[in-house]
């Protein structure tokens, strides 16, 4: 089967660049696909993969939605494709796997914002592909993801199948946790005996950096309470106003800022616990992530990959919108070694049921189901 997939950044920084790299590079690898990707940028694999280049047009911005999806429709049509999987919104495709929200609702509901006339161009092209006439199935990477579709998009339920991120096994395979965690905890001036509690994401905001400093805050002013507790905060972000915030209520020695890391997964394995209490996460790979480290992980339920963890089990799973007091609440129970060992080891043996192998063997069999449909001749 040839197969067209569309990604404007291939293997590049982001989590959908990430999906769409480790899902084709393993399916072209099986020998069963002949696998082409469009993408204005890539990053090349081991893997037998074709590249075609799609330009964009920068400016005027509310172009670049609409170019890219013009330019690799242009590029697709000159091939004879099985299938069409984009893994962005573009104007005809037969599988989308849907990474975002619809954008309608993300801008409105979640950023709280007005739309652009480049929020609108945005929209404009995803709605004209999902009610496109080639459209056989739509893959959204959660349930959350799913959820928000269906208030936008009536999409039949045959027509959708939720597929998740997955982890490399290899990635933490090589490394050693103790030597990680005296490498990092030397760095950054951390005590053995410390609990540490580790946040990683680019988006300090809707990742709710603040209400992680005001429960830790509140948990240490507890008496008795979380004696040698710090926040290890790894990601792009301005710390200042944190910063401000952490000494405001009596904490600022007990919050470290490591800034963008390169070696992520020597963070995790140097650390007790992982918090992510955001406000919208359509998955949050750095859950998954933290968990096959051994972590056992703080969401709240607009985190995607809530549909991974049991409350209780891997983790905890808080509610929308969650008080400082109750996130405090989690992380005292996890101040237990032994309980917070007995969950972190019961989040890794659920990540490592979630292998990119796997999504690959679940990808395999959508197309599979979507043989003999051609891009081409539909047209």
């Amino acid at each position: 089967m040839r197969i067209a997939v569309v990604i404007p950044k291939y293997g590049l920084v982001g989590g959908a660049e990430g999906f769409a790299y480790e899902l084709t590079e393993r399916l072209a690898m099986r020998g069963q696909f002949e696998m082409h990707v469009f993408a204005n940028q890539h990053r090349r694999g081991k893997a037998p993969v074709t590249f075609h280049k799609v330009p964009m047009l920068r400016f005027p911005r509310f172009m670049r939605q609409i170019s890219f999806a013009l330019l690799a429709e242009r590029g697709i049509r000159h091939g004879d494709f099985d299938l069409v999987h984009s893994h962005d919104r573009i104007f005809h495709m037969h599988l989308l796997t849907m990474h975002g929200i619809p954008h309608e609702r993300w801008i409105r509901n979640v950023r709280n914002k007005r739309l652009t006339l480049f929020d609108r161009s945005v929209a404009r092209v995803e709605r004209k592909g999902l009610n496109g006439p080639h459209m056989r199935m739509v893959l959204p990477v959660s349930g959350l993801v799913q959820e928000e579709l269906l208030k936008t998009y009536p999409i039949p339920a045959p027509r959708m199948r939720v597929i998740h991120p997955g982890i490399s096994e290899e990635r933490f395979a090589s490394l050693d946790r103790e030597s990680c965690r005296r490498q990092i905890r030397t760095r950054h001036n951390l005590s053995e005996s410390d609990v540490v509690v580790l946040f990683v994401g680019m988006n300090f905001e809707i990742k709710r950096l603040g209400l992680v400093i005001e429960g830790i805050a509140g948990l240490i002013r507890e008496e008795g309470g979380g004696a040698g507790l710090k926040l290890l905060v790894a990601g792009k972000g301005n710390p200042d106003p944190y910063q401000a915030l952490a000494r405001r209520l009596g904490i600022g020695d007990r919050i470290i800022f490591a800034g963008v890391t390169r070696e992520v997964e020597t963070y995790y394995l140097a650390s007790d616990i992982f918090v992510m209490p955001s406000v919208f996460d359509t998955f949050g790979m750095a859950v998954l992530e933290a968990m096959a480290a051994g972590l056992p992980v703080v969401i709240t339920r607009k985190v995607g990959a809530r549909d991974l963890l049991t409350d209780g089990v891997q983790g905890f799973i808080l509610g929308e919108a969650p008080k400082p007091a109750e996130l405090a609440a989690k992380i005292a129970l996890l101040l237990n070694p032994e309980y917070r060992m007995k969950m972190g080891e019961k989040a890794r043996a659920t990540a490592l049921q979630h292998t990119w192998d796997r999504v690959a063997d679940e990808m395999e069999e959508v197309y599979l189901m979507q043989q003999g449909l051609d891009f081409g001749r539909q047209d």
